[in-house]
């Protein structure tokens, strides 16, 4: 067996497919395909079921995954440490959202791809919780307030934002006076998330209710200008709208506090060089 045999196992059990492993290492699907058969016959053993839907792990390669992925950040290791200094190798794959993303994160991303042109750079943006162990991402930019888990989070920058709502819907409903006015007005979210405030030396979380959800701050913004409610949202998509009076702050007497801007990876001792220099490169170009 071989380093890309193993790789390509590990991108299609990550992938449940042929094809979309085919399209993340950027080969033909047959090279795929022929890269599993001869590890199959290698080992001796049935990694994968084919079917019309895609693939399935075996429960042998159920078992062989983790170590093969291990085994090729191993290599992936070892190959930065015997590499010229600053020259990066190999690929990182990075999620990061859509909203925030292609605008405040892309430069950096396209940057570390300039500075190192061994490098494989891959980037998918999308305002949906990702997976980084399941779906087989490096790491991960997300931005807001982290939830509790074993990811290994460094922050790189602060995200400022506001309570807003257009004048029509103040002039319709009032504005609230305190957070927990809030429960009786239409709130703008992305799920069932916890707004946050700050009442003096203390923070107030409150659960609001509305019928407007959406995954994506721009459509958010979109709904606010509508008249549909009120929206707790980043500077960066309101600013306009507010200087422009199409939408006005809300309750600012309670202002929203900070939240930030990290990298998170999955658990280790220690990260990867292309980590580390990404979590540079975010800092010195996003703060």
């Amino acid at each position: 067996m071989d380093i890309d045999e193993l790789r390509t196992f590990v991108e299609v059990a990550d992938t449940l497919g042929v094809s979309p492993a085919a399209r993340r290492l950027g080969v033909a699907k047959s090279v795929v395909s022929r890269r599993l058969f001869r590890l199959e016959a290698d080992l001796g053993v049935q990694l994968l079921s084919r079917t019309t839907r895609g693939a399935v792990l075996t429960e042998a390669g159920a078992a062989f995954r983790d170590h093969a992925a291990r085994i090729c950040a191993e290599v992936d290791t070892a190959r930065e440490t015997i590499a010229p200094q600053g020259e990066l190798q190999g690929r990182l794959r990075v999620a990061a959202p859509l909203t925030f993303g292609p605008t405040h994160y892309a430069p950096a991303l396209a940057e570390m791809a300039r500075r190192h042109p061994k490098l494989t750079l891959q980037t998918c943006y999308s305002d949906r919780f990702v997976d980084l162990v399941a779906e087989g991402f490096d790491c991960a930019i997300r931005v807001g307030y982290l939830q509790d888990s074993t990811l290994i989070a460094r922050r790189f920058g602060s995200v400022y934002g506001k309570l807003v709502a257009s004048p029509d819907y103040i002039r319709l409903h009032g504005a609230p006076q305190a957070p927990d006015d809030i429960m009786d007005h239409e709130a703008l979210m992305q799920g069932s998330e916890t707004w946050q405030f700050i009442d003096g030396d203390r923070t107030v979380s409150i659960r609001p209710r509305g019928r407007f959800k959406a995954d994506n701050g721009t459509a958010l913004v979109s709904a606010a200008l509508a008249g549909l409610g009120l929206a707790w949202l980043p500077d960066d998509f309101t600013r306009p709208h507010v200087e422009a009076g199409r939408l006005v702050e809300v309750m600012p007497q309670f202002p929203v506090p900070p939240g930030g801007a990290y990298l998170l990876r999955p658990p280790g001792q220690h990260p990867s060089r292309k980590i580390r220099v990404l979590t540079e490169l975010l800092i010195e170009m996003c703060v």
